[in-house]
């Protein structure tokens, strides 16, 4: 079972990106527009999952700068966030692309009943994160 962390105790959360143009967007211009609304802050770390031939997989993963939202952005891309029902964009310091994706199975999350659209937009403890990034060390990866 996973436990939901409380706010003050949120270090990240997943994204679960289906476009694959989208997938390139994040990595290219460091910035992604969000449908969800969460308490995005700085330096929380946000990680990028994306369906692959062998499942849902983690791609890499981004550490937020700033959230802009709706309000906060250009007119074109307000445009853009009411065709999609989009919230607003994270913008990162900084984001990263596996050279080989970690298959979400093979994570403590292979154990749960979360899978596909159930991961998107849920909130990791430090602990959960770090255990992700350490498996992305050690090169355990499909």
């Amino acid at each position: 079972m996973i436990s939901m962390p409380s706010e003050e105790k949120v270090a990240g959360y997943i994204l679960r990106i289906i476009r694959k143009e989208w997938v390139e967007q994040v990595f290219e211009r460091t910035r992604y527009y969000v449908g969800i609304r969460r308490k995005w802050k700085p330096n929380q770390i946000i990680f990028f999952v994306h369906k692959t031939m062998r499942g849902d997989a983690f791609i890499g993963y981004g550490v937020i700068s700033n959230f802009q939202s709706f309000e906060e952005l250009s007119e074109e891309e307000r445009m853009k966030c009411k065709r999609w029902n989009w919230k607003g964009a994270l913008d990162f310091v900084y984001v990263v692309r596996f050279e080989k994706p970690l298959l979400v199975k093979e994570t403590f999350l292979g154990n749960s009943k979360l899978r596909g659209k159930y991961l998107h937009g849920l909130a990791l403890t430090r602990k959960q994160a770090d255990s992700i990034l350490s498996m992305i060390e050690r090169g355990e990866r499909v």
